[in-house]
């Protein structure tokens, strides 16, 4: 599908979707447990994929008619071997979560997904579990997928890299807690995206599980059960979809009119660092944290340095915002976010570009100069990859003409209403086959 968007004036209220990340998580921490109603859960593509997990090792998962609530029946800490290959589709979170817990499986686990998960690295999570005493493969030999797990892996510790992906913790942190042993993790380098790892501390201590940080890293105990306080797990509004509705209002909001976003209450989530680099740049922010609303007027942006070795999914929001701005906005310590869905470093250069931004590339720095920029809308391809559709979306807004954005039905994998949600704030959206 074609999304089409023409420059547009924006206000009134939306509400953000419930978080991904705390989606997946919460789900297949149902999944170890007993009994669990995930309520307020995000239903989108990727975390069907963690669904369709939890069902083929044992367990099952009920949706609500309106997609309000989850009931999923777990395989208490001991996944069955599943019947069939596991097809995570284009989820990455889903792949490592569920292969860690695959290792814990008498027999063996086949793990694959679409050409953009299969290039995926993997490597450490499957040299981890081989350090652990289970089995853990690449089919092609170069550490993607499609993966065989397996052993029933009993615990241990585990020394791991922390720069490609901090999923590979949460997937041990998860499964840890039910092996016999635990699991004491080592980091052999800087932990990127940490506060992701903290989603999963936060998750992990509302289903009852304890697990810590250490001077070398992490720490979970074995034995442990998953049970959510009063059999009920609320997932929070999603920050990194927020990102791209605040950036609307702070970039296209009408005259003396704002967005104020919904669901915005404060949570373990590093991508509500979107309030503070907006801040930075020139926005005017009101947060009211206890009704969890951010209000955002139109403003005048100014370029901005910004680390996004912790917030790597606010890297397209944030290079969107630079090519509006005035002046240079630098994205520094952004090698891992090549390692998404695409090379997302590379995709927002170039497509930004088509849009008439003037653009610096480099491994691991990313720079945008707004104050050379004259955005037009033109066509741009959104790469399979749901960020960077929204994110041109957010470019679009304040682009010369009309914008075309193929691939824009990849919203799906993490804001099925995206294209919804804009129109309801006034812009001119198209769809085309």
């Amino acid at each position: 599908m074609d999304a089409i968007i023409r420059q547009s004036r924006v206000a009134g209220r939306v509400r953000a979707p419930p978080s991904k990340s705390y989606t997946h998580r919460a789900i297949l921490a149902a999944g170890y447990g007993g009994e669990a109603v995930v309520t307020d859960p995000l239903v989108s593509a990727d975390t069907l994929a963690t669904m369709r997990a939890v069902e083929a090792f044992g367990g099952t998962v009920e949706r609500a008619e309106d997609d309000s609530s989850l009931s999923v029946a777990g395989f208490d800490g001991r996944p069955d071997v599943p019947d069939d290959v596991i097809d995570c589709t284009n989820s990455g979170t889903t792949t490592r979560l569920v292969t860690a817990c695959g290792a814990l499986a008498d027999g063996l686990c086949v793990f694959t997904g679409d050409n953009s998960l299969r290039s995926r690295p993997q490597g450490p999570l499957l040299d981890a579990i081989d350090q652990l005493g289970g089995r853990a493969e690449s089919t092609r030999g170069n550490g993607q997928a499609p993966l065989v797990v397996g052993g029933h892996t009993g615990g241990g510790r585990v020394s791991i890299p922390g720069d490609v992906s901090s999923q590979y913790i949460t997937a041990l942190l998860m499964a840890g807690a039910v092996t016999a042993e635990g699991i004491e993790i080592d980091l052999e380098t800087e932990l990127k995206s940490a506060p992701y790892v903290d989603i999963t501390l936060e998750v992990l201590a509302d289903f009852g599980v304890e697990a810590e940080r250490t001077d070398a890293g992490f720490s979970v105990p074995g034995g442990q059960s998953y049970a959510a306080a009063g059999g009920e797990y609320a997932v929070p509004g999603d920050f990194s979809s927020m990102s791209y509705l605040l950036a609307a209002g702070a970039v296209a909001a009408g005259e003396g009119a704002a967005v104020v976003v919904e669901g915005a209450r404060p949570s373990a989530q590093g991508d509500s660092a979107i309030v503070g680099v907006l801040e930075s740049m020139g926005a005017s922010i009101e947060w009211d944290r206890e009704a969890g609303e951010i209000t955002v007027p139109r403003a005048s942006l100014s370029g901005t340095t910004v680390d996004v070795g912790d917030t790597p999914d606010l890297l397209p929001t944030i290079a969107a915002l630079g090519a509006i701005a005035d002046g240079e906005t630098v994205i520094e310590n952004c090698e891992h976010v090549r390692y998404k869905e695409t090379d997302r470093v590379s995709a927002m250069a170039e497509e930004l570009e088509k849009m008439g931004a003037t653009v610096t590339e480099e491994q691991d720095r990313l720079t945008v100069n707004g104050g050379e920029s004259d955005l037009v809308g033109t066509r741009v391809d959104g790469r399979g990859d749901h960020r960077i559709v929204m994110s041109l979306a957010v470019a679009a807004l304040v682009a010369d003409g009309e914008t075309t954005i193929e691939g824009g039905e990849h919203v799906d994998v993490s804001f099925p209403g995206f294209f919804d949600a804009m129109a309801s704030l006034g812009v001119d959206v198209g769809r085309s086959e």
